[in-house]
This record gives structure tokens, sequence and C-alpha cells, in this order.
């Protein structure tokens, strides 16, 4: 399987594509899968209500963002696999973030549900054929593949934990 050719999604999805260096995404899901769970698991518990600045997230916000954005990018790419041909809404991570509630959460439970959802994503990219992951769709006004999708999900977990071992820890 290739990787996702530039025409195959919008520019700023790029920071998120070259995170990942593999070509075959089901290889890729499995080692970032697992490196990131690890990652988690490892973040020691006076952590998970810091935010390194006033006005930014802790890292359960920072979590729960990661989880959602999965979700929604899986929900494109499923949208564009079985050929809908409707333009998808963008959506704003932040007004995300100022609802879901993290802190009544527990941060395994949350670990536990990222690991669920990113099982459920790999499995589903697993099951598609080369013509489905070349489908395209309009996301946030912009075209994009189901292969682009599945990379834009991997890398932007991969994203955020760069940036939570660089501002966080």
């Amino acid at each position: 399987m290739p990787r996702p050719t530039k025409p195959e999604y919008a520019v700023f999805y790029e920071t998120y594509v070259s995170r990942v260096p593999e070509d075959d995404l089901t290889a890729a899901f499995r080692k970032h899968t697992a490196s990131l769970l690890v990652f988690l698991n490892k973040i020691p518990a006076a952590k998970r209500e810091f935010a390194y600045a006033p006005g930014k997230w802790t890292l359960k916000e920072v979590l729960q963002h990661i989880i959602d954005a999965e979700r929604v990018f899986a929900y494109r790419a499923l949208n564009f696999a079985r050929k809908d041909a409707n333009p998808l809404p963008g959506f704003d991570e932040n007004e995300f973030a100022a609802v879901a509630r993290t802190e009544h959460r527990e941060w395994n439970d949350m670990v536990e549900e990222f690991q669920f959802v990113r099982n459920a994503s790999d499995h589903f990219f697993r099951a598609l054929n080369e013509e489905e992951l070349s489908r395209t769709g309009v996301a946030s006004g912009n075209p994009i593949s189901v292969r682009a999708l599945g990379f834009i999900i991997l890398g932007h977990a991969i994203h955020h934990m760069e940036v939570v071992k660089e501002r966080y820890l």
C-alpha cells in the first residue's frame, strides 16, 4: 500500500502525514499504537491535570482531543470509503475540549478508550482494499483520500505526543 501523495490531502495535514515514516498503514498502526500506549501508561499521575501555560490544555484534555479527532477522521474515512459524496464539515477542537469534562474522567479509563478507538480504526483500515483506500471526498472544504486519513490519524497522535514530551514532561 503506497503512502498518500500530496494531492490526496490539504497541505496543512503534512505536519501529520510526515510523522509516519512507514509506507504500510497496517504496520504503522501496530507500531505506533503500541508505542503510544506505553508512553501514555508512563505519564505520572501528578502531570495528568497539568497545563504548561494558562489557556493551554491539560494532559487529560490533550488525550481527549486525540480520541475525539481520531473518531472524526475515522468517520470521514468511513464515509468516503463507502462512496458517500456529501461534503463533511470541519470540527472545532477547542469547542470539543471546552465541553469534554475531562476533569471528571479517570486517566486509565481514557487510555483504555484510546486503545478501543485505535483498535477500531486499525481494524477498519485493514479491511479496506486499494480501491477503497484511494477513494476521496471533501472534508473541511478540502479534498482528502481515505488512505491519507489513515496516515493523518496516526500522525496526529504522534504529533501531540511529541508536544507532550517537549512541553509537559
